[in-house]
């Protein structure tokens, strides 16, 4: 512990961590094995800091929410190990009003000045580029990249393995994985690159083509397409997983695809 870093009684400092020069930590900080803040971190409130986190110069981990309704209340904010929080990065504590606690999963890298708003939810594996802005109560799946200075509406839900591009600005919910891209942000198609990359095998990647066309490239009611899709490829846990996306509540809806169809334009890298 460097001879600046300041550390409220109370706090909990696990083994072998090493906290760098002009460091605060609130007496409610519980650090688990093998953290490293570099200097200048400040973590405040009810915060849980997993094993082997990195946080760099600048980031704060538990302020207090961006919330006119918030009065003080012990709400809490929890990283999951080895996530690395680089300068700038912000990472607000949970608010009465949703369900009390901001959680970043493990394995997560949050690049330089991202904002996690207060009672979001990321699941492990998630990257959100430099200057990346997530409103209050966003979830986030696993395995999910966000592009540079994209910014997500409050109360957005995006499923796992979904890309989301860089400068866009998502209104709504992004099915498991999907595609974005745009402002307002828009389906541009299946996230392939990043399927073949974790190993999905080909016939599951054509399943997948086939039901996001018969979703999102097709006229009628999507209730219509919806049921279509379950009678042809019902049977696909993958695609179950998707249409049990779609079914579930949403405070801001569906994001839908680009009006104009590109052919096989459903291929798209992460």
């Amino acid at each position: 512990m460097h001879p600046t870093a300041i550390v409220a009684e109370g706090a909990s400092i696990g083994a072998n961590c090493r906290i760098g020069p002009y460091c605060m930590i609130g007496a409610d900080a519980v650090l688990g094995r093998d953290v490293v803040l570099v200097s200048h971190v400040v973590i405040d409130g009810h915060a849980s800091i997993g094993d082997a986190v990195q946080v760099s110069p600048f980031a704060t981990i538990g302020m207090a929410p961006q919330d006119l309704k918030y009065k003080g209340q012990p709400t809490r904010v929890v990283i999951g190990a080895r996530t690395q929080i680089r300068e700038h990065a912000t990472i607000h504590r949970g608010s009465v009003g949703g369900h009390g606690v901001t959680t970043v999963g493990a394995d997560c890298l949050l690049m330089v000045n991202a904002h996690v708003g207060h009672d979001s939810t990321l699941d492990h594996h998630v990257i959100l580029a430099n200057n990346v802005m997530l409103g209050g109560h966003v979830q986030i799946g696993d395995t999910v990249f966000v592009g540079g200075g994209a910014a997500i509406h409050q109360f957005v839900r995006i499923g796992r393995q979904v890309v989301v591009g860089g400068m866009s600005g998502v209104e709504a919910d992004i099915i498991p994985f999907g595609a974005v891209m745009g402002n307002r942000a828009r389906l541009t198609g299946l996230n392939l690159i990043g399927l073949k990359r974790r190993g999905f095998p080909r016939p599951q990647i054509n399943i997948l083509r086939a039901a996001f066309r018969s979703l999102f490239r097709h006229a009628g009611e999507l209730r219509d397409r919806m049921q279509v899709v379950e009678a042809e490829h019902g049977q696909d846990p993958v695609v179950q997983e998707i249409l049990g996306f779609m079914r579930a509540d949403s405070h801001r809806g569906l994001c839908r695809a680009r009006r104009v169809a590109v052919e096989d334009d459903d291929a798209t890298e992460s």
